[in-house]
């Protein structure tokens, strides 16, 4: 799993430093606001033919792992 995080890159000067994938000026949140917005993965795919389906899961892995915050317990 942690290998299709590879996918996801920060270039300082590229996209203002947001992560994108593979180097390619497509950022991570382009991606996910298009899922958000009901867009499906075939569609996006066939927008940016550059991109692979391993692409649009580390985009997700990548949200899921910025949003798993600790829990604290009383």
């Amino acid at each position: 799993m942690s290998e299709l995080l590879t996918r996801i890159t920060q270039i300082p000067g590229q996209c203002g430093g947001r992560p994108c994938i593979r180097g390619m000026r497509i950022r991570v949140s382009d991606i996910l606001e298009m899922l958000a917005e009901n867009v499906s993965v075939s569609e996006i795919l066939e927008d940016f033919p550059d991109l692979e389906p391993e692409d649009i899961q580390a985009c997700l892995l990548f949200a899921a792992r910025r949003t798993d915050f600790v829990r604290l317990t009383a």
